[in-house]
């Protein structure tokens, strides 16, 4: 099946599933219903067909910045999904879908924005990826941070209704923030001692921005973590240093890819 095809229907899936869980929220319904799961399930397939057709055929790998966004989404999503066996996250869904349909769409129907690689070693291949999941796991503890920060306001002004009725327990939501942050830095961790190992210079002109701004993450994030279990940090510490690492994060792979490819037009 053709990837515009594919991607239509990877959007209509994904905004079917985000209406069906927004209505399962007004009725405040906390279990999964098996229709989410099975739009979900779609979403995803149809999703994985148009990332494949758009960067691993052509006989090399493209990565240019739209295709990159959908196989950055389709990451969080899987992850998000399978987390669903252990930890209610679906309501981070709400969010990410929409963001998902649109990223799907983009990187089918914009124009390409870098050539065809086919000469990435598996060295490469593993900083690349190792990247792409610990960005796709912070990704979700920065949402999960943003709840968690929306929740604990409501419930020290003594709201009881709206958000809090559909969320977990508070400290639920602390320890599934911690869980995520622990694997998003350990990812994180494998893809810089990576990027290291395996690409010639990583302090390059063109790649001193990232590293900076990545390595600057991780040591946000790793000084959240030690708090967090030796000083007792809680969550309004605990929100403030996600999401700053998380924003150093965007701006080191996103907003650097963003400037070389679409504005300066280098690859």
């Amino acid at each position: 099946m053709p990837a515009t095809i594919l991607a239509l229907l990877a959007a209509l899936f994904y905004l079917s599933a985000t209406a069906l869980q927004l209505l399962h929220i007004v009725q405040q319904h906390r279990q999964v219903n098996r229709s989410f799961i099975a739009l979900s399930i779609g979403a995803l397939l149809c999703h994985a067909g148009v990332v494949w057709r758009n960067i691993f055929e052509g006989g090399g790998v493209e990565l240019g910045f739209y295709k990159v966004s959908a196989l950055f989404f389709l990451a969080i999503n899987i992850i998000c999904i399978l987390s669903l066996i252990r930890r209610p996250l679906q309501n981070l869904l709400v969010a990410l879908f929409p963001l998902s349909a649109m990223a799907v769409l983009v990187a089918t129907y914009a124009p390409d924005s870098a050539p065809i690689r086919t000469d990435l070693p598996s060295g490469i291949l593993l900083h690349i990826g190792s990247s792409i999941l610990a960005y796709a796991v912070l990704t979700l503890a920065a949402a999960q941070a943003a709840l968690l920060a929306a929740q604990d306001r409501q419930l020290k002004h003594r709201h009881t209704r709206g958000l809090v009725q559909i969320l977990p327990p508070l400290q639920l939501m602390e320890k599934m923030l911690f869980e995520l942050l622990w694997i998003g830095e350990i990812l994180l961790t494998v893809a810089i001692a990576s990027g290291f190992v395996f690409l010639d210079d990583i302090f390059a002109q063109h790649l001193v921005h990232k590293t900076v701004l990545t390595l600057g993450a991780w040591l946000l994030l790793a000084v959240l973590l030690w708090g967090r279990y030796q000083l007792g940090w809680r969550s309004k510490t605990a929100v403030r240093l996600t999401l700053a690492g998380f924003a150093l994060l965007l701006l080191a792979y996103f907003g650097t890819k963003l400037v070389l490819e679409l504005v300066l037009q280098r690859v």
